[in-house]
């Protein structure tokens, strides 16, 4: 595999930067996720990040540990209490937070990269592209600078190819990047869809695209 952890830690230098200014109306307003705002990404962000850096140092020690513990209500019941802190308290425990996460990526040696974690029931490999997702996604949820515009076209294939369940069942999706790439997936009756590769990614991932898509979008399923 390619090693992406330079992608993965200037993703988490934009998701700092993006929220080093942010004053107290700014991570009290919306986010772009209904229901939250960007005091809950904030959290959601560091407490992601201090999760897999247990998944990464638990794996390089040869143990299993769940993503978060008390799982899915545990996890989101912690964003919940965290979203209301004042903007420094969000700002430094999302540097802490990430800080750490890149520390331990740094730590996995060339011969690591297979070893089990419960993240997805995946391996270190899976993991550290999980981690390069949830730091680029959410970081443009935010509703702050930088948006979509920012993704190399690497990570747009890669999270096009992780999205690939979203697309329906009898659909033969087509979509045709104006800046030179084509991607498909499914089969059955052809949407094809034209703009960017970051709008149709975007689009793709259930985000609003910065800019203009044309064609006739089916509806997704959910995130896999």
């Amino acid at each position: 595999m390619r090693d992406i952890r330079p992608e993965v830690t200037a993703a988490a230098r934009r998701a700092n930067d993006a929220v080093a200014a942010a004053d107290e109306a700014a991570v009290r307003a919306p986010s772009g996720l209904p229901g939250w705002s960007r005091g809950h990404v904030i959290t959601h962000i560091a407490n992601f990040s201090e999760a897999m850096t247990r998944q990464v140092e638990e794996a390089l020690q040869g143990r299993l540990i769940e993503m978060y513990d008390g799982g899915r209500p545990a996890r989101d019941a912690a964003i919940e209490a965290g979203a209301g802190r004042p903007a420094a308290a969000l700002q430094r425990h999302l540097l802490e937070a990430t800080t750490a996460l890149i520390a331990a990526w740094d730590k996995v040696g060339p011969d690591d990269w297979e070893r089990p974690v419960m993240h997805r029931n995946s391996n270190l490999a899976a993991a550290v592209y999980a981690s390069w997702r949830e730091l680029a996604v959410h970081t443009v949820d935010l509703a702050l600078e930088p948006t979509a515009d920012g993704w190399p076209p690497e990570f747009c294939l890669h999270l096009l190819d992780f999205l690939r369940p979203r697309t329906p069942e009898g659909v033969h999706l087509v979509l045709e990047a104006t800046d030179g790439i084509t991607w498909e997936t499914g089969a059955g009756e052809d949407r094809v869809l034209t703009g960017r590769l970051t709008d149709l990614t975007a689009w793709y991932a259930g985000r609003t695209p910065p800019g203009a898509i044309t064609g006739q979008a089916p509806e997704l399923l959910p995130w896999p």
